[in-house]
This record gives C-alpha cells, structure tokens and sequence, in this order.
C-alpha cells in the first residue's frame, strides 16, 4: 500500500476557492481504481493549514491518478492558490492494523 500525507498553506482570500476544489478533486479521486482513501482537512487553529492524505492500493494506481483531467485541473490551479510549496511525503507500507 502506498501513503501519501502532507501539508500546504493557502492564500486567505483563495480559501474558498481551494475548498470547492478540494471537493470536487476528494469526490472524483474516491472513484478511482486502487484509491483506498483520499482526503483534504484544515488544521483546527488555522483553517488556511491544509493537511493532504491518501492511500493508494499500488504505485500503478498513484501513477494513474497523476495522469487523471481532475489531477489536471487541480494542479493548474494549485500556482494561483497557494501561500507555499506543498510539502508531501510518500511512504510505502507494508503492514496496517487498527488500534
């Protein structure tokens, strides 16, 4: 299984903006073969902190979903919204358990 988790700070005034992306980006995401999670959410002190998580069931997956419309959509609009560099880190897991 592949983890993707990561961060990003959005411009204030594009708040809006992003979330209504966000959405749109989480709902066709979710579709997608091998996407086992995928969501967005703000840090509780600073609604602009984006946290980014995801699992996908391969990197064939992954690599699918980079290759999506909405993953190009989503990324054109990425340069106008942000405050910063995304910072995202893919881990490769090979074991989960509940706890």
């Amino acid at each position: 299984m592949i983890v993707i988790a990561g961060e990003v700070r959005v411009r204030p005034d594009k708040r809006e903006q992003v979330q209504r992306a966000a959405q749109e980006m989480m709902a066709a995401t979710l579709r997608e073969p091998g996407c086992r999670a995928y969501r967005f959410s703000a840090a509780l002190d600073d609604p602009n902190h984006i946290f980014i998580f995801e699992e996908w069931e391969s990197l064939e997956a992954l690599g699918t979903h980079f290759q999506s419309p909405h993953m190009a959509t989503f990324q054109a609009l990425l340069p106008g919204v942000l405050a910063g560099a995304p910072a995202l880190t893919r881990y490769e897991v090979t074991d989960k358990a509940t706890m």
